[in-house]
């Protein structure tokens, strides 16, 4: 394409990368079982191939931003994606379980990747003025690849076998290769990380990973959230240092703290109602499980359909109305759950799932589109990892803490309150976003300077 046209194809490019990398998350969930009887293992030891995926995917994304800043975006995108996929090809190969958490712990370090650099190829391939229709692809294509991984996974578990949920992803691999080859331009070549660099990444590695791992068992023991003290010396150890002082830096001069809470609110109130929700249906209410995937479809449809209209509403109007009316919109759908009661339909449930879906819609693109324009120049990067990364966090920590709230209120209440949280989660979200005060500002010279400064 010639220099200065909107790259539309790349804007695509990041919205698959975007499903597939999404759709991991949660697709090898419903094969645990089949892959323990396969490999001959406990359930406990299966929970590895997820656990392998997402630690390092979250651990990864700080280090990975930064080291993203100095690269060309072409040969990232390449060398992720076909790493991702061949890592895929090596998880549906695996002979034994050692294998599989192998591949599974390298197709995550690839996948933290492509998690930083969707949004960064969304924002570089089009003008300003169309940044908002442009990040609401990735931003509407990720969380549809997250709710449709459990129905998918489920089809090809009944009719292929459990390899066949990690063989799935390699089309939309081939498929974003092929047009990234093609319309990307050449920008570069990739670097080394150095010493301190390493240095740097091991240290929020380790506390990122032991934080995730304290949220995850937590949804099955509430007390496991105790754990998540340790990630505390080594993350405040490499914020102090010279590591984490330019990311603190490039927060604190654009004011992105307060939509980074939004999107960390926003998606644990998503997370939290859909662990609540579907539990509820399947085990208190007896609905199959069919008729609950159904059901809990209506919350990607909404958000499918509203995603674009979010964009273009962002693009014409100004993306912080947009982004903090879609923000209110979710918080009425998750809080017309609450007074539902124990007699729930399928039908009930559903057009209020839509409208928080359909909120979800119009608020990812614009937040996206608002948190990335505030970058400072070379450092698009680590502000995606840190969106990316507030993101995952909020994905994680909601079932945790509604399985933590279902525990302390009892079963008779525990619905009640699980979605009462994660209404109050996305309500959160609002004055974030709303209130003057909380926008990102372009960020001050001497910040945007200092941050190159101090990665070298």
């Amino acid at each position: 394409m010639p220099d200065g046209a909107d790259r539309w194809s790349l804007v695509a490019v990041a919205g698959v990368l975007a499903f597939v990398a999404m759709l991991d998350m949660n697709i090898v969930n419903v094969a645990l079982a089949d892959i323990a009887d396969g490999l001959q293992v406990s359930t406990a030891h299966a929970q590895w191939a997820v656990l392998g995926y997402q630690l390092p995917v979250v651990a990864m994304l700080l280090p990975v931003g930064r080291w993203l800043d100095g690269v060309g975006l072409r040969p990232a995108v390449l060398v992720a994606t076909c790493g991702f996929g061949l890592c895929s090809v090596l998880a549906a190969a695996a002979p034994w379980m050692a294998w599989l958490i192998a591949a599974r712990l390298m197709q995550g370090a690839f996948g933290a990747v492509l998690f930083v650099l969707m949004p960064v190829l969304a924002i570089r391939s089009v003008r300003p003025g169309l940044r908002g229709r442009a990040m609401s692809v990735p931003a509407t294509l990720g969380p549809l690849g997250a709710v449709t991984g459990p129905a998918l996974g489920g089809l090809l578990l009944d009719h292929l076998g459990w390899r066949w949920v990690f063989l799935v992803k390699i089309p939309f691999c081939v498929l974003a290769l092929v047009v990234a080859w093609r319309a990307m331009p050449r920008d570069g070549g990739l670097r080394r990380p150095d010493r301190r660099s390493a240095t740097d990444a091991l240290l929020v590695a380790s506390g990122m990973a032991v934080l995730l791992l304290a949220l995850t068992l937590a949804a099955d023991q509430p007390s496991w959230l105790v754990l998540a003290i340790a990630a505390v010396p080594t993350l405040w150890w490499w914020l102090r240092g010279p590591g984490g002082r330019p990311v603190a830096g490039v927060m604190r001069g654009t004011g992105l703290f307060w939509a980074h809470g939004a999107v960390l609110a926003l998606a644990a109130g998503f997370a939290a109602m859909h662990y609540v929700v579907a539990l509820h249906l399947q085990r208190d209410n007896g609905v199959s499980a069919t008729t609950t995937g159904l059901t809990v479809l209506a919350f990607p449809l909404g958000m499918g359909l509203a995603g674009q209209i979010g964009g273009r509403l962002a693009d014409r109007c100004g993306a912080w109305p947009v982004a903090a009316t879609g923000a209110a919109v979710t918080a009425a759908g998750l809080l017309l759950l609450v007074p539902l009661g124990d007699g729930w339909s399928p039908l009930d449930v559903a057009w209020r799932l839509a409208l928080a879906g359909a909120g979800m819609g119009l608020n990812g693109g614009p937040t996206q589109a608002l948190v990335m324009g505030a970058a400072p120049p070379g450092r698009t990067a680590t502000v995606g990892s840190t969106m990316q990364l507030a993101r995952s966090l909020g994905f994680t920590l909601g079932p945790a803490l509604a399985t933590a709230v279902w525990g302390l209120t009892g079963p008779d209440e525990g619905v009640r309150a699980g979605l009462a949280l994660a209404a109050t989660a996305a309500c959160l979200a609002v004055p974030l976003l709303a209130l003057p005060g909380r926008r990102p500002t372009s960020v001050p010279e001497k910040t945007a300077d200092a941050a190159p400064a101090a990665h070298h």
